[in-house]
């Protein structure tokens, strides 16, 4: 503090100190083991965007039946137990992966090393991509429940939904543990609400059957093949999340392996009976999606009525949609590190931040799924569409390199292996071909445009980094030139800043020169009347600018010196006062800014920078 009001330094107190109040402390490299995950935490973590998915998933099939009349709602079960085949495949196909890949079983890795770098940056991406929607989408699906209960709070959903991911991020920034015990509890809270609803709402349907519907007479008309299919895909984003326990295997506590198989077996089950238990019962129940309540609403009213229980159920239900998309803040950081490390992000993506968490990779995934709500309103349906090609492309390439894995080094087993491991490749191919061609114009597209994007900008960032490598290489390098040397000192007047950047000048080279560009003959006149009492002897170099232009004459003069034979290298000194209060950069031009930006692209040119701290 000077004279009792805050500086710059104390700004930079004040950010730190609510940094740590937002982040915490900061934790020692050597306590990055006992940030852990047990099974218990892991499971909320890692697979709450699975068990969220029951929320909405059930409701996206009964969107695309209902169009072929109320009739065509009784699909909904038998395509729920489809899906529910898809489920325990794929996690069963995970659960040898895992064996295989102790380390973290990510999809990027598995392709990269099996098929080949194209194929890992094309899971890779696609991953990239299911998680920010998986954000997106949870957050949206969380408030939407929320809005069903409490409508009048419907017209701020878009700012609800930046809210809840502003603090899931907060919460990720503090660390795996941190967030494991903010999001356990909500994860089997909903677990116990989805379960008391499926269990007595069957308990409590009319032994006698449903009221008469007299639209189920009619009929079906509309149905067909591809609306059935339709229907499938939609539903099947319930499957997303279930590669984010492989990815975190170095994430649980020892012994990985089999405390991440526990919760891939553990998920298995509860994910099947919450999601084609809440299926069956809004079918038995005849409920119709609207565009204002949700599914699990509707039934919950009917189950229950309007009483606690009811809010109990939107409120968890609210609860781990919106921490669902811990899942992917906990692993797109985690995949962003594995490809920064192989040079195809940037290399930021590879810092872990002060609480042991890749923090650049939290940030980003925060605005970009901010992002992606407000473009599209905080609509859960509009941003469904362009769910599940991602998550069923990396899929199906992490079991076909598995394949590839199985009959090349034939471990024990091998054959089952190769059997499961195809039968998931296969599974999910073909579910990735029925999503990309039901949802093809609805979105899909989209999608893998952006697939075909960003593997083009991955490539772009590694041949880049390739690139500087070479040229940084010592490998062929021989002696470096001979450096000559001019120091210049850019004055626009003469006042104490001037005169200390000139003291430092000539540390660097006594032969060190003013430089001066003149704008207005009268100030030339008295700067250089100055200069004889103050100039400390040094020359002062005045370039004439006939049409007022700073940058244009000082540029020139600048590279004839650098044109010099041999290596000729100027090194421009800039004086810079700097004010006491940040509001008063407001109140002067930023002139050196201007040309540091100027001279940074110019081969053989150094600045540097000379501060003069104001007190006041």
């Amino acid at each position: 503090m000077r004279g009792g009001r805050a500086g710059p330094y104390d700004g930079a107190v004040r950010v730190h100190v609510l940094k740590r109040l937002l982040v915490g402390e900061p934790l020692s490299t050597a306590q990055a083991r006992h940030e852990r995950l047990s099974k218990v935490t892991g499971l909320a973590i890692f697979a709450s965007d699975n068990l969220s998915s029951v929320a909405y998933a059930s409701e996206e099939i009964l969107r695309v039946l209902i169009i072929a009349g109320p009739a065509a709602l009784e699909l909904s079960t038998p395509i729920a137990v489809a899906i529910a085949g898809v489920i325990a495949i794929v996690i069963y196909s995970y659960r040898q992966t895992i064996l295989a890949y102790p380390q973290g079983a990510s999809d990027y890795i598995v392709a990269k090393d099996n098929i080949g770098a194209a194929a890992g940056l094309t899971a890779g991406s696609a991953l990239l991509i299911d998680y920010t929607l998986t954000v997106a989408v949870s957050v949206s699906a969380g408030i939407a429940a929320l809005t069903s209960a409490f409508p009048a709070l419907f017209p701020l959903r878009v700012w609800l939904c930046v809210g809840a991911i502003g603090l899931i991020a907060v919460g990720n920034l503090r660390g795996l543990r941190e967030s494991g015990r903010l999001f356990a509890l909500p994860s089997y809270l909903f677990i116990g609400g989805l379960l008391a609803l499926i269990g007595v709402g069957f308990a409590r349907y009319p032994a006698t059957g449903a009221p008469p519907d007299p639209t189920a007479a009619e009929p079906v008309v509309a149905l067909s093949a591809f609306l059935i299919l339709r229907a499938f895909a939609s539903g099947a984003v319930a499957l997303t999340g279930i590669e984010a326990v492989a990815d975190g295997v170095t994430a649980f506590k020892p012994p990985e392996v089999v405390n991440a198989r526990a919760v891939l077996a553990v998920l298995a089950v509860i994910m099947t009976l919450l999601f084609v238990g809440t299926t069956a019962l809004a079918d038995l129940y005849d409920v119709v999606p609207q565009a204002h309540e949700t599914v699990v609403s509707q039934l919950a009213r009917q189950v229950f009525g309007g009483g606690l229980i009811y809010y109990y159920i939107q409120g968890v239900s609210m609860l781990i949609l919106v921490l669902a998309a811990n899942t992917a803040f906990a692993d797109f950081p985690r995949l962003a590190f594995f490809m920064a490390r192989d040079g195809y992000l940037p290399r930021q993506f590879s810092n872990r931040g002060d609480r042991l968490v890749f923090s650049n990779g939290v940030v980003m995934l925060t605005v970009v799924a901010a992002s992606l709500i407000v473009i599209f309103d905080g609509d859960t349906h509009a941003l469904i569409p362009l769910y599940a090609v991602g998550v069923f492309t990396s899929f199906t390439l992490s079991q076909a390199s598995m394949v590839r894995r199985w009959l090349r080094l034939r471990p024990p087993r091998w054959p089952w292996r190769v059997a499961i491991s195809t039968l998931g490749a296969t599974t999910t191919g073909t579910v990735l071909v029925v999503v990309a061609a039901t949802k093809f114009l609805d979105g899909a597209w989209i999608v893998i445009a952006l697939i075909a994007i960003l593997i083009m900008t991955l490539v772009a960032i590694r041949r880049h980094y390739e690139d500087v490598a070479g040229q940084l290489s010592l490998d062929g390098y021989g002696s470096p030139e001979e450096i000559s040397h001019t120091v210049l000192v850019l004055v626009g007047d003469l006042h104490r800043g001037v005169v200390e950047a000139l003291q430092y000048a000539r540390t660097l080279s006594p032969g060190a020169k003013a430089v001066y560009v003149e704008t207005d003959p009268e100030r030339t006149r008295r700067l250089e009347e100055k200069w004889g009492r103050h100039g400390l002897g040094v020359p002062l170099v005045v370039l004439n600018s006939p049409y007022r232009s700073l940058l244009g004459p000082l540029l020139e003069y600048v590279q004839h010196l650098t044109e010099r034979p041999g290596k000729h290298v100027v090194t421009m000194v800039i004086p810079e006062f700097i004010p006491a209060r940040w509001w008063q950069h407001l109140l002067h031009n930023q002139t050196a800014l201007l040309i540091k930006g100027a001279l940074l692209f110019r081969r053989n040119v150094i600045v540097t920078d000379v501060p003069y701290h104001l007190k006041h």
